[in-house]
């Protein structure tokens, strides 16, 4: 007797694994929620909260917090993870944007802010002084504010990433996302994982005592020797802090989950990371790579560098920013 085995079903099309409980979460509301959101978008700035549809916007925005996304809604890259909108030549940066975002932070009166950004590989710089002009006017506004910068990896071009270097964020992260067997398939073809090791080893090149910082998605097909693997290469790249979460589809065009990886095996993986020696590793099922958790640890080590570094507390299951 014969048996046909049926072809693969088309990306669209394949039976979607139902969600665990631990990353289920509320509806955004609430009136800080809505404060913030309005002051976004008075001033029509954009969140990484909202464009890459984060699970937690509502405990974040409501607990007062924000990661804001400079240079636009529309990148130049076409990652297979992110629902962040895609042009070859989107429209220009708004030279208002840095002065609106410190008028924001100042009223939102926060001591540590998330900048983050989408990738313009249309520019003659790539956006590294509208960057870091937004820096440097935030500083301004809120004296004694703490920034951390989720850089993009400037194909490479060091030059435009010293520009980001010498506005000194107090923390400036880049992500490699993914290990690196996989990166061609999640990530851009412009991206690369030796580039954005390349990358966070030259912030550390020019400014050893910057620190730096990034992010891991898992789920996507990865092995957890894979995942070991690259948290070696991080640390050797130099790499201070470190967030791990797990990898959710965004809509049915980018790539499905492979895996829901369990609240224990993240807290493994943490344990691991500690062992290799990063000061602070988040790791958990709904961690992103601005995160709550982590951005009130490393607030309280910068803001304490000459003393013992305050306790790495265990990471919450389903907390983030």
């Amino acid at each position: 007797m014969t048996h046909t085995i049926p072809p693969p079903a088309p990306l669209d099309d394949r039976p979607k694994s139902r969600k665990p409980d631990w990353l289920k979460v509320k509806v955004p509301q609430g009136e800080r929620f809505n404060w913030i959101r309005g002051q976004a978008r008075g001033l029509k700035l954009h969140t990484v909260c909202e464009e890459a549809r984060c699970p937690n916007i509502g405990e974040c925005w409501q607990g007062g917090t924000a990661t804001f996304m400079l240079m636009g809604d529309t990148c130049t890259r076409g990652c297979r993870f992110c629902s962040v909108k895609t042009l070859r030549r989107p429209p220009p940066p708004d030279p208002d944007e840095p002065a609106h975002i410190a008028e924001t932070i100042a009223r939102m009166k926060l001591d540590y802010v998330v900048l983050t950004t989408v990738n313009r590989d249309d520019l003659p710089d790539q956006g590294a002084a509208h960057l870091a002009r937004t820096i440097t006017l935030a500083r301004q506004a809120s004296p004694g504010l703490l920034v951390e910068m989720l850089a993009p990896d400037f194909q490479g071009r060091m030059e435009d990433l010293e520009t980001l270097i010498d506005a000194a964020p107090d923390v400036l992260a880049h992500n490699v996302e993914t290990v690196e067997r996989l990166t061609g398939k999640v990530r851009d073809p412009r991206a690369g994982y030796r580039q954005s090791l390349d990358v966070l080893e030259h912030i550390k090149r020019v400014r050893p005592d910057m620190k730096t910082k990034s992010s891991l998605m898992l789920g996507l097909g990865e092995t957890r020797e894979e995942v070991l693997q690259a948290m070696k290469d991080l640390r050797t790249a130099g790499v201070d802090f470190l967030t791990l979460g797990q990898y959710l589809q965004p809509d049915r065009k980018k790539l499905p989950v492979e895996e829901f990886i369990t609240p224990e095996e993240f807290r493994r993986l943490e344990e691991e990371g500690r062992n290799m020696g990063f000061l602070y590793v988040a790791s958990g099922p709904l961690v992103r790579s601005s995160y709550r958790a982590a951005e009130y640890y490393i607030s309280r080590y910068l803001k304490t560098q000459d003393q013992p570094p305050p306790p790495s507390p265990p990471s919450p299951l389903s907390r983030k920013r």
